[in-house]
Protein backbone atom coordinates (compact mmCIF):
# COMPACT_ATOMS: atom_id res chain seq x y z
CA UNK A 1 0.00 0.00 0.00
CA UNK A 2 0.83 3.12 -0.96
CA UNK A 3 2.22 6.04 1.93
CA UNK A 4 -0.98 8.29 2.51
CA UNK A 5 -3.06 5.90 1.26
CA UNK A 6 -6.84 5.09 3.04
CA UNK A 7 -7.47 1.56 3.69
CA UNK A 8 -10.24 0.37 1.52
CA UNK A 9 -13.74 0.87 2.93
CA UNK A 10 -16.93 -0.98 2.44
CA UNK A 11 -19.93 0.66 2.64
CA UNK A 12 -20.64 0.34 6.69
CA UNK A 13 -17.29 2.00 7.55
CA UNK A 14 -15.79 -0.95 7.94
CA UNK A 15 -12.01 -1.44 6.60
CA UNK A 16 -12.71 -4.48 4.21
CA UNK A 17 -10.35 -6.36 6.23
CA UNK A 18 -12.70 -6.25 9.56
CA UNK A 19 -15.80 -6.68 7.22
CA UNK A 20 -14.66 -9.91 6.15
CA UNK A 21 -13.29 -10.85 9.35
CA UNK A 22 -17.13 -10.35 10.66
CA UNK A 23 -18.61 -12.48 7.63
CA UNK A 24 -16.18 -15.64 8.66
CA UNK A 25 -17.21 -15.70 12.51
CA UNK A 26 -20.96 -14.80 11.68
CA UNK A 27 -22.35 -15.32 8.31
CA UNK A 28 -24.88 -12.91 7.16
CA UNK A 29 -24.47 -10.69 9.93
CA UNK A 30 -23.29 -7.00 9.85
CA UNK A 31 -22.33 -4.30 12.83
CA UNK A 32 -25.33 -3.20 15.04
CA UNK A 33 -24.14 0.38 14.15
CA UNK A 34 -24.14 -0.21 10.31
CA UNK A 35 -27.51 -1.75 10.16
CA UNK A 36 -29.25 1.11 12.57
CA UNK A 37 -27.77 3.76 10.38
CA UNK A 38 -30.19 2.61 7.95
CA UNK A 39 -32.97 3.37 9.80
CA UNK A 40 -35.09 5.95 7.79
CA UNK A 41 -37.30 8.92 10.41
CA UNK A 42 -40.77 8.87 10.40
CA UNK A 43 -42.07 12.34 10.64
CA UNK A 44 -44.13 12.79 14.10
CA UNK A 45 -45.98 15.79 14.86
CA UNK A 46 -44.81 17.39 18.09
CA UNK A 47 -48.73 17.10 18.84
CA UNK A 48 -48.52 13.34 17.93
CA UNK A 49 -45.74 12.48 20.48
CA UNK A 50 -47.08 14.08 23.34
CA UNK A 51 -49.86 12.26 22.49
CA UNK A 52 -48.88 8.61 22.37
CA UNK A 53 -46.45 9.28 25.50
CA UNK A 54 -49.66 10.50 27.73
CA UNK A 55 -51.48 7.16 26.58
CA UNK A 56 -48.10 5.50 27.36
CA UNK A 57 -47.87 7.19 30.90
CA UNK A 58 -51.16 7.62 31.78
CA UNK A 59 -51.88 3.62 30.86
CA UNK A 60 -48.62 2.35 32.32
CA UNK A 61 -49.36 4.38 36.04
CA UNK A 62 -53.29 2.80 35.79
CA UNK A 63 -52.22 -0.68 34.52
CA UNK A 64 -49.39 -0.93 37.42
CA UNK A 65 -51.78 0.29 40.11
CA UNK A 66 -54.82 -2.27 38.72
CA UNK A 67 -52.67 -5.45 38.07
CA UNK A 68 -50.55 -4.81 41.32
CA UNK A 69 -51.94 -8.27 42.42
CA UNK A 70 -50.96 -10.09 39.40
CA UNK A 71 -47.53 -8.87 40.41
CA UNK A 72 -47.27 -10.98 43.53
CA UNK A 73 -48.79 -13.88 41.99
CA UNK A 74 -46.70 -14.31 39.18
CA UNK A 75 -43.48 -13.16 41.45
CA UNK A 76 -44.15 -15.75 44.06
CA UNK A 77 -44.93 -18.81 41.11
CA UNK A 78 -41.94 -17.79 39.84
CA UNK A 79 -40.21 -18.13 42.49
CA UNK A 80 -41.26 -21.12 43.76
CA UNK A 81 -41.01 -22.98 40.14
CA UNK A 82 -37.10 -23.29 41.14
CA UNK A 83 -34.04 -21.75 41.30
CA UNK A 84 -33.28 -18.35 39.37
CA UNK A 85 -33.95 -15.33 39.14
CA UNK A 86 -37.52 -13.69 39.30
CA UNK A 87 -36.96 -11.49 36.29
CA UNK A 88 -35.34 -11.94 33.22
CA UNK A 89 -33.08 -9.37 31.83
CA UNK A 90 -32.06 -8.85 28.48
CA UNK A 91 -30.16 -5.64 26.24
CA UNK A 92 -32.84 -5.23 23.02
CA UNK A 93 -33.11 -2.88 20.89
CA UNK A 94 -35.16 0.28 20.93
CA UNK A 95 -36.40 3.12 18.48
CA UNK A 96 -33.77 3.49 16.03
CA UNK A 97 -31.55 0.89 17.73
CA UNK A 98 -30.90 2.22 20.97
CA UNK A 99 -29.80 0.02 23.22
CA UNK A 100 -32.17 -0.83 26.34
CA UNK A 101 -33.01 -3.24 29.40
CA UNK A 102 -35.45 -5.29 28.84
CA UNK A 103 -37.63 -6.91 32.01
CA UNK A 104 -39.44 -9.84 31.73
CA UNK A 105 -40.94 -12.23 34.51
CA UNK A 106 -38.70 -15.77 33.55
CA UNK A 107 -39.95 -18.57 32.02
CA UNK A 108 -37.18 -20.48 31.21
CA UNK A 109 -34.20 -22.33 33.03
CA UNK A 110 -31.95 -20.39 33.99
CA UNK A 111 -29.03 -21.32 31.18
CA UNK A 112 -31.66 -20.88 28.39
CA UNK A 113 -29.65 -18.60 26.26
CA UNK A 114 -26.68 -20.78 26.82
CA UNK A 115 -28.74 -23.75 25.01
CA UNK A 116 -30.20 -21.08 22.21
CA UNK A 117 -27.45 -22.53 20.03
CA UNK A 118 -28.27 -26.12 20.41
CA UNK A 119 -31.87 -25.94 19.49
CA UNK A 120 -31.41 -23.29 16.73
CA UNK A 121 -32.38 -26.38 14.53
CA UNK A 122 -36.03 -26.58 15.94
CA UNK A 123 -36.71 -22.61 15.19
CA UNK A 124 -40.37 -22.56 13.96
CA UNK A 125 -39.97 -19.24 12.58
CA UNK A 126 -38.33 -17.68 9.34
CA UNK A 127 -35.85 -14.87 8.92
CA UNK A 128 -33.87 -14.02 12.10
CA UNK A 129 -36.30 -14.75 14.71
CA UNK A 130 -36.50 -17.27 17.60
CA UNK A 131 -39.19 -19.33 18.34
CA UNK A 132 -40.26 -22.78 19.17
CA UNK A 133 -44.06 -23.57 20.00
CA UNK A 134 -42.88 -26.67 22.76
CA UNK A 135 -39.82 -24.80 23.80
CA UNK A 136 -38.09 -27.44 26.44
CA UNK A 137 -36.59 -24.92 28.07
CA UNK A 138 -39.70 -23.13 29.39
CA UNK A 139 -40.47 -23.78 32.99
CA UNK A 140 -43.97 -25.55 33.99
CA UNK A 141 -44.95 -21.85 35.63
CA UNK A 142 -43.51 -20.10 32.21
CA UNK A 143 -45.54 -22.20 29.88
CA UNK A 144 -48.67 -20.31 32.47
CA UNK A 145 -47.45 -17.08 32.04
CA UNK A 146 -46.74 -17.09 28.65
CA UNK A 147 -50.29 -18.57 27.79
CA UNK A 148 -51.79 -15.58 29.95
CA UNK A 149 -49.43 -13.13 29.02
CA UNK A 150 -48.34 -12.22 32.52
CA UNK A 151 -44.61 -12.72 31.70
CA UNK A 152 -44.80 -9.25 29.85
CA UNK A 153 -46.47 -7.41 32.94
CA UNK A 154 -42.38 -5.87 33.93
CA UNK A 155 -42.07 -3.95 30.60
CA UNK A 156 -44.90 -1.83 31.75
CA UNK A 157 -42.49 0.14 34.14
CA UNK A 158 -40.08 0.49 30.70
CA UNK A 159 -43.40 1.82 29.22
CA UNK A 160 -43.31 4.40 31.95
CA UNK A 161 -39.59 5.31 31.79
CA UNK A 162 -39.76 5.89 27.97
CA UNK A 163 -38.19 3.04 26.66
CA UNK A 164 -41.29 1.40 25.25
CA UNK A 165 -44.22 2.23 24.25
CA UNK A 166 -47.84 0.36 25.08
CA UNK A 167 -47.80 -0.32 21.05
CA UNK A 168 -45.43 -0.54 18.79
CA UNK A 169 -43.17 -3.77 17.05
CA UNK A 170 -41.60 -5.83 19.51
CA UNK A 171 -38.41 -5.07 20.58
CA UNK A 172 -35.51 -7.23 18.88
CA UNK A 173 -32.79 -8.77 20.65
CA UNK A 174 -29.27 -7.07 19.09
CA UNK A 175 -28.17 -10.58 17.20
CA UNK A 176 -31.32 -10.39 15.47
CA UNK A 177 -30.96 -6.75 14.67
CA UNK A 178 -27.56 -7.69 13.23
CA UNK A 179 -29.21 -10.15 10.60
CA UNK A 180 -31.78 -7.57 9.35
CA UNK A 181 -32.02 -6.51 6.24
CA UNK A 182 -32.27 -2.62 4.61
CA UNK A 183 -36.34 -3.02 5.11
CA UNK A 184 -36.33 -5.30 8.12
CA UNK A 185 -34.33 -2.83 10.25
CA UNK A 186 -37.07 0.05 9.18
CA UNK A 187 -39.23 -1.75 12.17
CA UNK A 188 -36.49 0.69 14.55
CA UNK A 189 -37.80 3.87 13.05
CA UNK A 190 -40.82 3.61 15.63
CA UNK A 191 -40.72 2.95 19.85
CA UNK A 192 -40.93 -0.76 20.25
CA UNK A 193 -44.41 -1.78 22.11
CA UNK A 194 -45.84 -4.16 24.51
CA UNK A 195 -48.66 -5.04 22.01
CA UNK A 196 -49.00 -4.08 18.26
CA UNK A 197 -50.53 -5.34 14.91
CA UNK A 198 -48.95 -8.46 15.06
CA UNK A 199 -49.86 -9.46 18.54
CA UNK A 200 -53.86 -8.82 17.57
CA UNK A 201 -53.20 -10.56 14.19
CA UNK A 202 -52.52 -13.53 14.93
CA UNK A 203 -49.63 -13.60 17.75
CA UNK A 204 -47.50 -16.79 17.35
CA UNK A 205 -49.05 -18.63 14.66
CA UNK A 206 -47.64 -15.88 12.04
CA UNK A 207 -44.54 -17.92 11.48
CA UNK A 208 -43.58 -15.56 8.59
CA UNK A 209 -40.72 -13.25 9.58
CA UNK A 210 -41.55 -11.17 6.85
CA UNK A 211 -45.22 -11.02 7.72
CA UNK A 212 -44.30 -9.52 11.08
CA UNK A 213 -42.20 -7.26 9.15
CA UNK A 214 -45.20 -5.74 7.28
CA UNK A 215 -47.39 -5.36 9.80
CA UNK A 216 -44.72 -3.20 11.90
CA UNK A 217 -43.93 -1.21 8.45
CA UNK A 218 -47.41 -0.64 8.20
CA UNK A 219 -48.25 0.21 12.04
CA UNK A 220 -44.98 2.70 11.10
CA UNK A 221 -46.59 4.56 8.47
CA UNK A 222 -50.20 4.69 9.51
CA UNK A 223 -49.94 5.08 13.26
CA UNK A 224 -52.42 7.20 15.08
CA UNK A 225 -54.04 8.00 18.24
CA UNK A 226 -56.82 5.92 17.37
CA UNK A 227 -55.07 3.09 15.49
CA UNK A 228 -53.05 2.74 19.20
CA UNK A 229 -56.61 3.03 21.13
CA UNK A 230 -57.81 0.12 18.90
CA UNK A 231 -55.11 -1.95 19.56
CA UNK A 232 -55.15 -1.21 23.18
CA UNK A 233 -58.52 -2.56 23.04
CA UNK A 234 -58.30 -5.93 20.76
CA UNK A 235 -55.31 -6.86 23.10
CA UNK A 236 -57.33 -7.91 26.16
CA UNK A 237 -59.28 -10.17 23.42
CA UNK A 238 -56.26 -12.13 21.93
CA UNK A 239 -55.27 -12.33 25.99
CA UNK A 240 -58.47 -14.31 26.80
CA UNK A 241 -58.78 -15.91 23.75
CA UNK A 242 -54.68 -17.28 24.50
CA UNK A 243 -54.81 -17.51 20.53
CA UNK A 244 -51.33 -18.28 19.41
CA UNK A 245 -49.77 -17.12 22.97
CA UNK A 246 -46.76 -18.94 23.37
Amino acid sequence: MNVGSTPQVEQDGLPVEAARLIQQIAPGRRPLFAVTAEVDEVPRSRGQRLAKRAIDVGGSLIALVLLSPLFLVAMAAVQLSGPGPVLFVQDRCGLHGRLFRFYKFRTMVVDAEARKAELAHLNEVSGPAFKIKRDPRVTRVGAVLRKLSLDELPQLWSVLKGDMSLVGPRPPTCDEVERYTTRQAQRLAVIPGITGLWQVSGRSTIADFDQWIEFDLRYARQWSVWLDLLILVKTPLEVLRMRGAA
